[in-house]
């Protein structure tokens, strides 16, 4: 009889019991609001910042509501208006085109590799369409940081980085997030820290972090930060920056901090875990094994692999076959957008334009989370379940 997977594909972790005692400790006090702090007290939020700021190296960090928020948050205060062009990835998710949108830009999409990352000779070919670059590091892959950084220093493009999928990953040992002029990193729950929603943004520059702070909605609070510039930087900034309300909330805060000290022991975990999967994997007819670079240290919360040129009945036949079994993929070549599996072509509020070569690589990939709920062992065995089915429909074509 075949095995059948029983784990549930959506269940996080508990939240740390550090945590949840903070969190009620922020409630017990009822000042949940980040700027509702007594005489000499430092709220939650400000200390998240401060010991955020301390872990990834930068000067500045700011804490504020979603990760969608701290995209277009970032994208205003590098000064992107309404009718600018703004390069981004063809594969990511939808926040990242709607975080252009939403600052009245226009995505300009850069194909995807094999690699599942953006592809360096289309954006040189791209680079002088736009001032910008919102990097995506869509589902934990990193390009080569080092190359695009050059290119985009040489051209005079500023890069934000949408490290949603990669907070604690690193490119030749830099921190993910830490090579753009702007970070940005999401705490929803299916990321590598969880408060439900939330977002983080870093930065070294005493501008763009003030004007953040102002867009945030700081209501000349800018003083009870921890992590943010000097008084006199916010003179230059607070008259002529909008107040665009996304601040974070202690009580949120108080769930993250506890989680950010236990990242890195986390990481490892995740590893291991994806680790088990990608060498179950391995050696598939058929199913192509997306490669890390040496360079490269990820976060393996989620795993990609590739039916390339496979029909759309063949990889539909896979997706139920592995269904039934109790093993759950995202499929990004479905053809109506479903959950998270939307893609460049599916934002129509943006030019969509003919994109030949990512189509082929979006049509190829099957997604699957890695929550740290399984075990070694189940990841072990949905690696039998996924192998075995593809090798049914693959032969059944033969």
């Amino acid at each position: 009889m075949s095995e059948k997977f029983t784990g549930n594909f959506t269940q996080q972790e508990p939240i740390p019991e550090e945590a949840i005692e903070a969190a009620v400790a922020v409630m017990r006090s009822g000042r949940l609001h980040r700027y509702n702090v007594a005489e000499g007290e430092l709220g939650e939020a400000a200390l998240l910042e401060q010991e955020f700021a301390a872990q990834m190296g930068s000067k500045y960090a700011l804490a504020v509501a979603s990760g969608g928020y701290a995209l277009a948050t970032a994208l205003r205060a590098v000064g992107v208006k309404p009718g600018d062009r703004v390069l981004t990835n063809a594969f990511t998710l939808a926040p990242v085109p709607g975080a252009i949108a939403s600052v009245g830009g226009t995505p300009v999409f850069v194909d995807v590799n094999e690699a599942l990352t953006i592809d360096l000779e289309d954006l040189a070919a791209k680079l002088d369409q736009a001032k910008v670059l919102m990097l995506s590091h869509m589902r934990g892959h990193l390009c080569d940081m080092d190359r695009l950084m050059e290119m985009c220093d040489a051209a005079g493009v500023t890069v934000i980085e949408d490290c949603a999928h990669t907070m604690a990953a690193r490119w030749n040992g830099v921190l993910s997030g830490r090579q753009g002029a702007i970070g940005c990193y999401s705490c929803q729950t299916y990321k590598h820290v969880n408060s439900g929603e939330g977002g983080l943004i870093v930065t070294d520059d005493e501008d763009l972090a003030a004007r953040m702070v102002m867009l945030s909605g700081s209501y000349m609070l800018y003083e009870r930060h921890l992590a943010a510039p000097a008084p006199e930087v916010f003179e230059r900034v607070k008259y002529v920056t909008p107040n665009i309300s996304g601040r974070m909330d202690n009580l949120r805060a108080a769930v993250l901090r506890p989680q950010l000290r236990d990242l890195e022991q986390q990481v490892v975990r995740w590893n291991a875990r994806y680790q088990s999967l990608e060498d179950g994997l391995r050696d598939i007819p058929g199913l192509t094994v997306v490669e890390r670079p040496e360079a490269e240290t990820y976060v393996g919360s989620s795993i990609q692999f590739l039916l390339l040129d496979w029909s759309e009945a063949r990889v539909q036949e896979v997706l139920a076959r592995c269904a039934d079994r109790g093993v759950e993929l995202k499929w990004f070549g479905v053809p109506e957008p479903t959950a998270f599996t939307s893609r460049y072509d599916s934002w129509r509020y943006a030019d969509v334009p003919q994109l030949p070569k990512s189509d082929r690589i979006l049509r190829g990939i099957i997604d699957m989370r890695v929550p740290l709920t399984f075990d070694l062992e189940d990841c072990a065995q949905i690696a039998r379940i996924i192998r075995a089915e593809v090798g049914v429909v693959y032969q059944s074509a033969l």
